[in-house]
């Protein structure tokens, strides 16, 4: 019964950041953006991961972060790794995708691929520097998948959902959304020791302060303004075609 409530809790977080991207980029928007390469890029290396796993057994020891073993790139490696069987392996990697084409379309490739970047490798120091690195450590669950630094990235989408609505007079509904992510990670965090929760409020921080820095750099509607011909909307149609045409 524990395991489905933790299972339950932390698909619930990602909803809500789901949510809160969605309500950032405009869902109305999807169609006429690009085709999100970096998102695609994960996507691959993800499932090239799981190709990797089931063709040689001793892959998860190879790549994984168990703190009883050494090796430097463990922490990268890892995150494409998946322990959650069948179903956790194909939700970590759709969210993975969903999350990181909802990056792209706002922050752009390379603060995407930063801010992703980051999360991979600030949580733990974080951990260390709070002393909580022995409570986020100690779970099997955390040497391996892809769904901390999704969650993470996820996150710093609500942050700047929140700086929109605040700067831009938002809609409450907005600003309650946006509020949700750090408030219930905490909770998941504090009881249940759901790292998800943690990395959540980390990449929520972290989210806030490049909304702020880097807002220059930040132009979510360039692709609105663009003449991409590979677009969501494109693919999509083309992909209705072709059953037709087979037939």
């Amino acid at each position: 019964m524990g395991a489905i409530v933790f299972n339950v809790t932390t698909a619930g977080l990602m909803v809500l950041m789901f949510k809160a991207g969605m309500a950032l980029i405009g869902p109305d928007t999807v169609g006429r953006r690009r085709l999100p390469w970096v998102a695609v890029g994960l996507a691959v290396l993800a499932i090239g991961a799981v190709v990797t796993q089931l063709c040689w057994s001793g892959a998860m020891d190879a790549f994984d972060d168990d703190p009883g073993k050494s090796g430097w790139w463990r922490v990268v490696t890892a995150v494409f790794m998946q322990n959650g069987g069948l179903f956790g392996g194909v939700w970590n990697i759709a969210t993975l995708v969903v999350v990181a084409a909802l990056a792209e379309w706002f922050w752009g490739a390379p603060l995407t691929v930063g801010l992703f970047a980051a999360g991979i490798l600030l949580p733990q120091h974080i951990d260390a520097l709070f002393g909580e690195s022995d409570r986020s450590t100690a779970d099997p669950r955390n040497f391996a998948g892809s769904s901390g630094a999704t969650y993470f990235l996820a996150a710093t989408l609500a942050a700047a959902l929140l700086l929109r609505a605040a700067t831009h007079g938002g809609a409450p509904k907005e600003r309650l959304l946006a509020l949700a992510v750090p408030v219930v990670g905490l909770v998941l965090w504090f009881a249940q020791s759901n790292g998800h929760g943690l990395v959540a409020v980390y990449g929520f921080a972290l989210g806030a302060l490049v909304r702020v820095l880097a807002r220059p750099l930040i132009r979510p509607d360039r692709d609105l303004r663009g003449t991409s011909r590979i677009t969501m909307a494109s693919l999509t149609a083309l992909a209705g075609r072709r059953p037709r045409q087979a037939g």
